[in-house]
């Protein structure tokens, strides 16, 4: 049995990259242990010798971190005991089955409660266990709803944003007192009512800042919890000062920063919300990839027909399917035809016939025609199930991005805290020997003035703003982190049918006249053909009136034939024409040109003489071309992935100014091309639609979806594009470019004030109220620099 094992494990607690910076350094520090902890996804992936380290091991490391593993608990029947031995073996397996960390079994109500990882086990697979040994088991509680869970945190986190910021409001408005003489009713700049509000906000609402700073020191290393604790209790503890003072000499006036700390607190909850609100949709589009499949299978079982659970299909089971049925799994056609769309998993926009001995995918259309199938791949081996597991490990997978503020962070808190520290030192040995107040009013100008208010203002602003402008265009952004990852793109992959094309099979060319297009037409109209709805709305385009038909035929692999007005039709393929003997040498040529520009084109014949031919095509998006040129006049190439052959991928590759074609790729292979890509050294972002798209969205560094197309493709993605229009691609990219630039700027500034600020007030020149002031100053100038994104021109 191998040694090596690798798992993925899902952690809570995470607030930003330098909490999953600190998981991962701790659990690399093991030995023989590979891990890589995505705060996005807020999942570790570990590699591990299980002989050396253990996943008991690895859990605690995690939780000796700060953070905790996430399991779940499921309770199952148990059938088939008669005694305490068999209780007591089946609860040693499940004990011993990797994954699982703990199990009880009670022989008295044949239940069995197993708390496990949900990463690494599933309760199917638990059952497995114990029917290996001779048991039986099912499922009596199904395991916590993730998607809810995660509404359920998300409305928490919202409520306390909203209670911070409504209590934080008249702890604002005194700053304005401070600052622009605002008249306000007396009691708002009372110590006793802004230490009550504010005393709520530090120490309720913003308790969650404490234990996170704890966590982090404990573990080593300084996160933004640590900068907002330091940075509100500062000034938080400096206006008790302030208030103790008052008390004892009420003729002074104090010096209060109740609103810095509170004001601070609200911001930060507003990023947290925010981020938590981007991170809840992960579980959503995985939800909805599930929810394709069928729910039931219409079985053949001792020669008897039943509707069962799809769970409970097994490889060999032949199964029914009727007209406008999904296909419940996967596998072998074994009696009838049809026409299948299987557009949602392969990107392919023409359903697909199936005959005898053809392969049928889970979660696919049957469009018309019944038939009868042998299952060959059921629940984790189907391509819905492949797809899902590949959406997973792309989003386990590490990003290169991290988040500046967090970066600066881990090495601006310590700065600052050993600045003050020093501050006070030499204040109260050097300056002033012996007195406390100097050394402490001046360490107290140091923290306040290096309060992170600008810093955490710095990005959510610029992005807000940015993200405000982009969606007035019609391009939403999921979240901060895309915006500044989509400014290195320089490679976009397009998905073709649904993104670069319409998705849908027009007529594109017809040679013969208007009499026999309302014949094909009338013949057409009785076909269940995927391209005969193509035909017809044509004429009727053309405002042709259709003919009564006699005699319709369906030729399998053929064409159709059909009687009209006492003529003969035939439309359909060169076997077709052959086989009537009509003679078609003479337009060879030009049916060659058609399929060489990826059209499927088809011969008609009436009445024995050869009348014409119609083809048919998944016709190019009008403004497809124009967005390629200007993404390659911002240097950037372009790839075409798709599941299409490649002839018609070339062909439409060379319409639009495609650089590069990569065609016939199974949707399971899509996230694998973008992983060669980025292997160049390349920043890719995946421009897709279908549901087979999104492991590709996933991996790539940036995903674009294009709005038109499945909600799944859309929740996979970074950045949507509304209505399908192609040229607010490269305006997202604009987006992006400005966005980023306004970030900097605006860093520069609140650094900027520290720089300054901070040497000035450890001599003792600043005092903390114009420290406070100051702080605020350059809060404002961030958010003003932030608001002239309003006027980028894209």
């Amino acid at each position: 049995m191998s040694t090596h094992k690798k798992d993925t494990l899902a952690i809570t607690g995470m607030t930003c990259a330098a909490c999953a910076n600190r998981i991962e350094k701790n659990l690399n520090k093991l030995d023989q242990v590979t891990a890589t902890v995505n705060p996005s996804t807020e999942k570790a992936t570990v590699e591990y010798n299980n002989q050396q380290t253990s996943l008991a091991d690895i859990t605690q490391t995690i939780q000796k971190t700060g953070y905790d593993v996430v399991t779940d608990t499921i309770e199952l029947d148990i059938f088939g005991m008669t005694c305490a031995a068999c209780s007591t073996r089946i609860e040693k397996v499940l004990k011993r089955t990797h994954g699982v960390e703990q199990a009880t079994v009670n022989l008295t109500t044949e239940l069995s409660t197993v708390t496990f990882n949900p990463e690494i086990i599933s309760p199917n697979d638990l059952i497995k266990k114990i029917q290996n040994i001779g048991y039986d088991a099912q499922l009596k509680a199904s395991s916590k709803d993730k998607t809810s869970q995660k509404a359920k945190e998300l409305h928490h986190k919202l409520i306390k944003l909203i209670v911070s910021a409504v209590i934080s409001i008249p702890l604002l408005l005194t700053m304005f007192v401070h600052l622009f003489g605002l008249p306000l009713p007396h009691i708002f700049m009372n110590p006793y009512f802004q230490f009550v509000l504010a005393t709520i906000v530090q120490f309720g609402i913003g308790w969650q800042f404490y234990t996170g700073a704890y966590k982090s020191l404990r573990s080593g290393s300084a996160n933004m919890d640590v900068l907002v604790a330091l940075g509100t209790t500062a000034a938080y503890g400096y206006s008790i000062y302030e208030s103790i003072k008052w008390m004892v000499q009420p003729n002074i006036t104090p010096h209060l920063y109740f609103e810095t700390s509170a004001i601070l607190i609200t911001l930060i909850l507003f990023g947290k919300y925010l981020e938590a609100r981007a991170k809840s949709h992960t579980t959503q589009a995985l939800s909805k990839l599930l929810s394709l499949q069928s729910k039931e299978a219409r079985v053949i079982r001792n020669d008897a027909v039943q509707m069962i659970p799809v769970s409970e299909v097994v490889v060999g089971d032949i199964i029914e399917v009727k007209p406008g049925e999904k296909i419940p799994v996967d596998g072998i056609v074994t009696k009838g035809q049809t026409a299948v769309d299987e557009s949602m998993l392969t990107g392919e926009s023409l359903p697909i016939e199936k005959t005898a001995n053809n392969k049928v995918i889970g979660a696919t259309l049957n469009k018309n025609g019944a038939i009868t199938m042998e299952a060959t791949q059921v629940g984790e081996d189907t391509a819905l199930a492949s797809i899902i597991e590949s959406v997973e490990a792309a989003q386990g997978s590490k990003a290169p991005i991290q988040r500046l503020a967090d970066v600066i962070s881990s090495y601006f808190v310590p700065i600052v805290v050993g600045i003050a520290i020093i501050t006070f030192l030499i204040w109260i040995t050097v300056v002033n020997t012996g007195q406390f107040e100097p050394a402490l009013i001046a360490t107290i100008s140091v923290l306040v003035i290096a309060c992170p208010c600008a810093l955490g203002l710095a990005t959510p602003t610029s992005i807000m703003v940015g993200t405000g402008k982009a969606a007035q265009s019609g391009i939403l952004f999921k979240g901060g982190e895309h915006i500044e990852q989509a400014h290195k793109v320089d490679t976009i992959v397009f998905d073709k049918t649904g993104t670069l094309t319409n998705g849908k099979p027009e007529v594109t060319d017809f040679t013969g006249n208007l009499s026999t297009l309302q014949l094909v037409a009338s013949a057409e109209y009785y076909s269940e053909h995927p391209l005969a709805e193509a035909i017809v709305n044509y004429a009727t385009r053309k405002e042709l009136t259709l003919l009564e038909s006699t005699n319709f035929e369906t030729i399998p692999g053929l064409g159709i034939q059909a009687t009209i007005s006492d003529k003969e039709i035939l439309i359909g393929n060169l076997k077709l024409m052959n086989k009537h003997e009509i003679s078609i040498n003479h337009v060879q040529r030009e049916l060659s040109s058609f399929e060489n520009d990826g059209k499927t084109a088809m011969y008609i014949a009436v009445s024995g003489e050869f009348a014409g031919i119609i083809a048919v095509a998944d016709t190019v998006k009008t403004n497809a071309k124009q967005a390629i040129e200007q993404l390659h006049a911002l240097n950037i190439s372009t790839v075409m992935l798709t599941g299409d052959n490649e002839l018609t991928a070339k062909a439409i590759a060379k319409q639009v100014g495609i650089d590069h074609v990569i065609a016939g790729v199974l949707p399971e292979q899509k996230a694998n091309e973008i992983k060669q890509l980025q292997q160049q050294n390349r920043s890719v972002a995946m421009v897709g639609d279908g549901i087979n798209d999104a492991p590709a969205l996933v991996q790539a560094q940036t995903g674009i979806a294009i709005g038109t197309g499945t909600e799944v493709a859309i929740e996979a993605a970074d950045i949507t594009i509304l209505g399908g229009d192609l040229l607010l691609i490269p305006k997202a990219l604009k987006v992006s470019q400005y966005t980023i630039r306004n970030i900097r700027q605006n860093l520069f500034w609140a650094f900027g004030y520290n720089v300054a600020g901070i040497p000035i007030a450890a001599i003792g020149l600043l005092a903390p109220w114009v420290a406070g002031t100051a702080m605020a100053l350059s809060s404002v100038s961030v958010v003003t620099n932030a608001l002239r994104l309003k006027r980028m021109k894209l």
